[in-house]
């Protein structure tokens, strides 16, 4: 049976995740989450996120990463195999390894994985942190606002300079 998943990501009012691969804000009270959220869980995400992010494998996360050009780079032996990362083609691929793994999943991005996990029928929790402010950015969270969620929680921003609210909801 198919486990639940673990939607993380922060997100502008835009919608905007990301932009010339990075994230367009430091927020450590969100970065601080994000680390407790994944830390020792399953990781699905794509390569670039993989890529961007040192502590991927850290923590006692294990990373599922999807890319097709990582997948065949490791088949022809031309990429240092990395310990603990699993290597999917696709987002289906991706979930029947983490499927398999103990403990939970998070999806952690980017754009397109979550585009393509948004849609699936499954019980997922959506941990979102927006932020109420329009970013400049080249990478987007898929519009979430019109399925069926139900709010579990709700915590606003004790950060003086930058208006964000936690939110996990459920569907």
């Amino acid at each position: 049976m198919p486990k639940p998943l673990n939607l993380i990501v922060a997100c502008a009012e835009n919608r905007v995740i990301g932009r010339g691969g990075k994230l367009p804000w430091h927020i450590p009270e969100d970065l601080k989450f994000f680390h407790a959220e994944t830390a020792g869980q399953i990781c699905v995400l794509g390569r670039v996120c993989f890529e961007t992010w040192p502590r991927a494998t850290l923590d006692g996360r294990r990373p599922v990463v999807i890319s097709s050009r990582l997948l065949a780079g490791a088949r022809r032996h031309e990429r240092q195999r990395v310990e603990g990362v699993r290597l999917a083609a696709t987002v289906p691929d991706a979930l029947a390894i983490a499927d398999a793994l103990p403990g939970e999943i998070y999806i952690c991005g980017g754009q397109r994985i979550f585009e393509e996990t948004l849609v699936l029928d499954r019980p997922m929790r959506l941990h979102l942190t927006l932020i109420h402010a329009e970013v400049p950015g080249d990478t987007f969270f898929p519009e979430w606002r019109h399925l069926p969620w139900r709010e579990v929680s709700r915590r606003e921003s004790a950060d003086a300079n930058v208006r964000y609210t936690f939110f996990t909801l459920e569907k």
